[in-house]
């Protein structure tokens, strides 16, 4: 058992390696998750992740798998879609939603095409599907300092998120801090899509913060106890996945999404907040 559990973590730096920065991805992760939930911007964070893909590209072509190239690139990259998004929303008869598809699909199209043209496929390949085993020091540093700042800022931020997530328009009317509020929560959102996607890909980086944090809401109806069941999953994600791939011979990114996708599945099945049996209506007993 400690062989098949703990071996591989106890025998290779790289797999320590690994599950620090997926533990430091989970920590801040989950949490802002539950937050893009609550407030029906689950597939903004999807939209998010892909438009993040041309500036860490562009970044590529100045210095290579450079990561503060990268991250620098990606960050840049993330607010432009996120304030172009909303001018054209503003601007225009379009919803945000679709302003904001419409941008992450330009996105995704450039940034695919500039690693194509510069790169070999195994670049695309680690651009759009990260490499979890390969974290260095930096790397590690960087997803720490993210979660760090995240966890801070959220609990900076915590009651005009809450309020903004309940009642956005109660907010507006007895403080004018629901603009800035927004865009400083979108900032979080895109610090840890850029962490994620040193990690886990641009295509994979958002699995770790909707997965459980949908877990989350079917286990839990108050916020704290969301707050712990995602993070709890996230947390148990990482390690089963990063455990199976080793011995399984699998890619860890996908397997960690896929691990967090497996606790979907039980809890769709099983959450006692909102799980298929659970809203099954209970059979009535006969009456003699």
């Amino acid at each position: 058992m400690h062989d098949l559990l703990f071996s591989p973590f106890i025998e290779f730096g790289f797999m320590r390696r690994a599950l620090a920065g997926g533990l430091a991805l989970a920590l801040s992760g989950a949490p802002v998750g539950v937050f893009l939930l609550l407030r029906r911007m689950a597939l903004t964070g999807d939209a998010m992740a892909h438009a993040i893909l041309p500036g860490a590209a562009i970044g590529y072509l100045v210095s290579g798998l450079s990561l503060g190239a990268m991250t620098i690139g990606g960050l840049a990259a993330g607010c432009i879609v996120a304030v172009g998004a909303g001018a054209v929303a503003r601007a225009t008869s379009l919803r945000e939603d679709a302003s904001l598809a419409a941008f992450y699909l330009i996105s995704l199209a450039l940034g695919v095409t500039i690693v194509s043209m510069r790169g070999s496929s195994l670049d695309l390949l680690h651009v759009l599907f990260g490499n979890v085993l390969a974290l260095d020091d930096a790397t590690l540093v960087l997803l720490a300092s993210i979660s760090s700042l995240t966890l801070l800022a959220l609990a900076l931020l915590y009651r005009p998120l809450v309020l903004e997530t309940v009642d956005p328009g109660f907010l507006q009317n007895v403080s004018r801090a629901g603009a800035p509020v927004q865009l400083l929560f979108l900032a979080i959102v895109v610090m840890n899509l850029v962490a994620g996607f040193n990690a886990l890909g641009t295509l994979l980086a958002v699995g770790l913060m909707m997965l459980p944090a949908a877990c989350a809401r079917l286990w839990a109806s108050r916020l704290a106890g969301m707050f712990a069941v995602a993070v709890g999953v996230a947390l148990a994600s990482v390690y089963i996945g990063l455990i199976v791939s080793w011995h399984a011979g699998a890619p860890s990114g996908p397997m960690i999404i896929l691990a967090a996708g497996c606790f979907y599945i039980v809890s769709v099945l099983f959450g006692r907040a909102g799980g298929i049996i659970r809203r099954m209506p209970a059979r009535k007993h006969l009456e003699g």
